[in-house]
């Protein structure tokens, strides 16, 4: 392949994993609303996103490559990757319910309402408590350490769909070099727009402050994720 269609090849790709990632608002959503729930802190919103996107990219990779070595025709390695985004999308769907049942259930433990004391003399007063603001990381404490994981895993089966087309071509032709040069492109380009965007919504999100909403925040967060899988299940994003 000459030194032009190289350049050609890897700017498509660079482009492709650029306007994919920014199309899929899984791609940056659930990180964004689960960073703002649990608090994360930068450097472990970009860990976990990070994460989440090697994983992603990964995975097509491998089944790229493995489809390369076994000879797998173009049109069935779209068509396990149509069934792998299938049924990530749903995994998402469910984890996304899941996780803003628990959230509603813990935002309605923890609504404030009012207790009346009286003391000597007559004198009679009220205080507003939760029940479970003293012990809430307890509870917690799990769900905090598995979230990640789960997202991860979703990741991981997740595919990237534009990437086979792109590295099936120069592979049809032998040339191992620009199959790695695409599929490196394609990765960097994916990840870094899904740091960047999630790092943008992060400090901004940073200086909102809505009282009243903090402990919905976890509901709220399980309610954008599964808005997100129903984007890709249904309008196919």
């Amino acid at each position: 392949m000459s030194e032009g269609a190289v350049v050609v090849l890897a700017g498509t790709a660079a482009t492709v994993g650029f306007v994919h990632t920014i199309l899929g608002p899984d791609h940056y959503l659930p990180f964004i609303a689960l960073s703002k729930a649990r608090g994360w802190s930068a450097g472990r919103t970009l860990a976990v996103t990070a994460a989440c996107g090697i994983g992603h990219v990964l995975s097509s990779i491998v089944l790229g490559l493995v489809g390369i070595g076994v000879g797998v025709a173009l049109f069935r390695l779209e068509a396990i990757e149509a069934f792998r985004g299938e049924v990530a999308a749903w995994f998402l769907l469910a984890f996304g319910f899941t996780y803003f049942v628990w959230g509603l259930h813990r935002a309605l433990r923890r609504k404030p309402h009012e207790h009346e004391h009286s003391h000597a003399g007559g004198e009679v007063h009220s205080h507003t408590h939760t029940h479970v603001d003293g012990h809430a990381h307890p509870h917690t404490t799990g769900a905090r350490s598995l979230t990640p994981w789960v997202l991860f895993l979703i990741f991981v089966f997740g595919p990237c769909e534009p990437l086979i087309p792109l590295v099936m071509f120069p592979a049809a032709r032998g040339n191992m070099f620009d199959v790695a040069l695409v599929a490196s492109v394609f990765g960097a380009v994916t990840v870094g727009t899904m740091l960047g965007v999630v790092m943008a919504a992060y400090r901004g999100l940073s200086r909102v402050h809505v009282r009243g909403l903090e402990r919905y925040a976890h509901a709220l967060a399980g309610l954008t994720i599964f808005v997100s899988g129903g984007a890709i299940t249904f309008l196919g994003l």
